[in-house]
């Protein structure tokens, strides 16, 4: 099952790990299906991470319908293991949303431009 109807290459892929290190340092992020979940309906969020391995996908399935619904960008990444080493953990995490950017402003605003002309 599809979750995305686009594809990121390798190099988008390590700009948003790039970007999520830097949130993670100078600005807010959260981690996790419910904490996610609960960013994204107060409309927290300003970009939302999903790891597409997560299995069941049932896990976050309803993730990008909420964002699309809430208007947040939502992105996918390969690896539930490296989402969770972006956010500092020794563990893997399923999802990720940066609420502040802090110092990756710059590189937030790249991320988004090019998402969305990938998904026209």
């Amino acid at each position: 099952m599809e979750l995305f109807k686009f594809k990121i290459d390798k190099e988008l892929t390590n700009k948003i790990y790039q970007l999520i290190e830097i949130a993670k340092n100078t600005g807010k992020i959260k981690k996790g299906t419910n904490e996610i979940t609960k960013e994204i309906e107060r409309g927290n969020a300003k970009l939302v991470v999903v790891a597409e391995d997560i299995n069941p996908i049932e896990i976050v399935m309803h993730i990008p319908p909420l964002c699309e619904e809430k208007e947040i960008l939502c992105v996918p990444v390969p690896s539930k293991e490296d989402l969770g080493a972006a956010v500092g953990l020794h563990v893997s995490t399923s999802s990720v949303a940066i609420i502040n950017e802090g110092d990756g402003k710059g590189l937030m605003k790249e991320i988004l431009e090019t998402v969305k002309k990938l998904k026209k």
